[in-house]
């Protein structure tokens, strides 16, 4: 594990006081070795457009602002990220990996109870974001102002859709005839949640955050159950569908050959 030496803490009174780790006889990488030097550095501008664009957003959110914070001279910026798009990705996919251990340690706590595996996703998703709020102005507020964020988040989303599809299908059989219904089911869920948990954190959906779970993983094993019955209504709709079709090309066959010594 690399290590990471102490930092003092940056407030907005001193963030312009950057590299201090060039001042003679003050140099905080003294004895790091070069690699861990570098990731270090890293987290550290991570760290700070966390602290930035989850709480000033993009309007603070500048290659100069970041490694203020950071304290940090903007060569360094350089030696990780290629420009502020790459840092801001780089930022999400952290939080991104976080939040994903965090769900996995809940599910494995849960056992197999399908109610507790739910509600343990929905509060572990819940806290995360509850916890600490700039963790959820960048996952699902300030991706909307930069393209390459944007970008990313649409990539996980879908990702997570095709994760929520996939465990349906474990649980209530494949999607008869390869038929979207699983994939609008697993969509409703995943984007009307993220789209609760915006509105629940800037105080447009008044709740207790024990009531928000509670009600959302009602919600979640009510769609859950309705798009299997959906599925299976649309699957014996298209055998029917399938069986009427050929009887109808059986006719068309017929009237194109022509009357038979039976039809006579």
């Amino acid at each position: 594990m690399p290590h990471v030496p102490a930092e003092p803490n940056v407030s907005a009174s001193n963030a312009s006081k950057t590299d201090a780790d060039e001042a003679p006889g003050r140099n905080r990488w003294a004895g790091v070795p070069p690699d861990d030097r570098k990731a270090a550095r890293r987290d550290l501008l991570l760290d700070a457009a966390l602290e930035l664009l989850g709480t000033e957003g993009w309007k603070a959110t500048t290659v100069r602002g970041v490694c203020q914070a950071a304290r940090l001279n903007p060569r360094y910026f350089y030696e990780s990220f290629e420009d502020l798009d790459a840092l801001i990705v780089a930022l999400y996919d952290r939080l991104v990996r976080e939040l994903a251990e965090q769900l996995r340690t809940a599910l494995a706590a849960a056992g197999d109870d399908r109610r507790a595996q739910v509600r343990a996703v929905v509060e572990s998703t819940v806290r995360f974001v509850d916890d600490d709020r700039r963790r959820g102005r960048v996952l699902y507020v300030e991706a909307l102002g930069n393209e390459a964020l944007n970008r990313r988040r649409i990539e996980t989303s879908l990702a997570v859709v095709e994760a929520v599809e996939r465990d349906a299908a474990e649980r209530h059989g494949p999607v008869p005839h390869g038929g979207p219904t699983g994939r609008l089911g697993a969509a409703v869920l995943v984007g009307g949640f993220s789209e609760a948990l915006v509105a629940w954190l800037d105080g447009r959906l008044k709740m207790p955050r024990r009531r928000l779970i509670e009600e959302a993983t009602e919600l979640f094993l009510a769609v859950g159950e309705a798009t299997a019955a959906l599925a299976r209504r649309a699957g014996a709709g298209g055998g029917a569908d399938r069986d009427a079709g050929r009887g109808s090309a059986r006719q068309r066959d017929r009237n194109e050959e022509g009357p038979t010594d039976a039809d006579r």
